[in-house]
């Protein structure tokens, strides 16, 4: 049986992170004339669109900060995160107080989605990780204000658009709690002295996901009835596996925080082995992108391709999966994913990753970044997992 030392688990992720992706974005990520981050960037880093995605501004801009205070107190890092929060202050609200999709690489208005929350969601997470990094309170505050917008949003009829008209097909989606599940974990980080109240909003997200588990499929749906029920229609019957494995290993995380609390792990790992089985791609490797929970045919074209994000977040909860188990088999799947996503995604000769593969692993698009794509779940998923070997015992056993 082969054996994979987690120390060089841990110094292979921080090579990967330090030499492979942050260098990447530093030379052609940042805007040094408007400030923020471009995103919109070819395979060898050329800029081929402009326009600034508000979601990936505060992604960013929580990434650099979090770096900082988890890695290295470097200053460069700390400097391009205030640009990030900065930016994000002077250009991405509107009037309401509510924030835009898109803006112009000046920060002029271009997209406002109503229905949405994730800009929002973001800046949040990226003004609290600046706050605790550079210990500028002020934009704790701005970020609890920010929460409680999102909130009333959330909480209040009719406020907050909904994707279906709710008189005709009332519906439940299961992005925003997972979210914010992530978001209030940032916020209790930073705000320790309010660690009940934000642990007691977390378990009323965590409660919320566990409504999407449908133990009759084993699966968890992105998308139910308002009384929780699977609705027999392309979007009622849509799993999303990549999305279901992140939030388990927020669930794993909490457990984690909590102690190692059982019954969290036991979420969290059920999810984990549910929609891996849903997953992963038994003739080619790798986690795709959609399934039917009925079996049938998915809507979406992109349905068997092979996106960067679901690899990462299946390679973060396998590894939280075996700390909190000691279980073997997550550490086979550990090994699957990470070699999997490390033979097929990293681009050697200019940094970073592809984006998108189709389902045997060949390039769809050579891009580095778009409106979806930027400096998150790699690096996220690096540092995570460099913060996780230092607690995982050796060896772990792959498969």
């Amino acid at each position: 049986m082969r054996l994979i030392d987690t120390a060089r688990i841990r110094a292979r992720y921080e090579d990967e992170l330090r030499r492979q992706i942050l260098p990447f974005w530093m030379e052609h990520g940042i805007d040094r004339e408007h400030g923020g981050y471009l995103t919109g960037l070819a395979r060898d880093g050329t800029l081929i669109e402009s326009d600034k995605p508000v979601w990936l501004q505060g992604r960013f801009a929580w990434m650099l900060s979090t770096l900082y205070s988890k890695l290295e107190a470097k200053d460069e890092w700390l400097d391009l995160a205030k640009s990030g929060v900065e930016f994000l202050e002077r250009h991405c609200f509107d009037d309401d107080g509510r924030m835009f999709f898109r803006v112009d690489r000046a920060g002029r208005p271009l997209i406002k989605r109503r229905r949405y929350l994730f800009s929002e969601c973001f800046a949040i997470m990226a003004m609290a990780a600046y706050a605790r990094a550079a210990g500028e309170l002020r934009y704790l505050e701005r970020a609890r204000g920010l929460f409680e917008l999102v909130e009333r949003y959330r909480s209040t009829p009719g406020l907050l658009e909904p994707k279906f008209n709710q008189q005709t097909r009332p519906s439940r989606g299961f992005a925003l709690p997972m979210i914010l599940t992530a978001v209030v974990q940032e916020l209790r980080d930073c705000d320790p002295q309010g660690a009940d109240a934000w642990t007691a909003k977390i378990d009323g997200y965590i409660e919320e996901l566990r409504g999407f588990m449908k133990t009759e499929h084993e699966a968890v749906l992105e998308q139910m009835s308002a009384d929780g029920q699977l609705e027999d229609h392309f979007e009622g019957r849509l799993l999303n596996p990549g999305h279901a494995i992140e939030a388990a290993w927020f669930i794993l995380r909490e457990a984690l925080y909590r102690g190692r609390d059982e019954e969290l792990v036991r979420m969290g790992t059920t999810i984990l082995d549910w929609m891996w089985a849903w997953g992963w791609d038994r003739e080619y490797g790798g986690i795709i992108y959609y399934r039917d929970v009925l079996g049938r045919p998915p809507t979406e074209y992109w349905h068997d391709m092979k996106f960067w994000w679901p690899q990462c977040e299946a390679i973060i909860a396998s590894l939280y999966a075996y700390l909190l188990t000691g279980e073997e088999r997550y550490a086979r799947m550990f090994s699957s994913c990470d070699e999997w996503a490390h033979a097929h995604f990293p681009d050697r000769e200019h940094g970073e990753w592809f984006g998108y593969l189709h389902r045997d692993g060949s390039i769809s698009s050579d891009l580095k970044g778009n409106v979806f794509k930027g400096p998150f779940h790699i690096p996220r998923m690096y540092l995570e997992c460099v913060t996780l070997a230092r607690k995982l015992p050796q060896p772990i056993a792959p498969g």
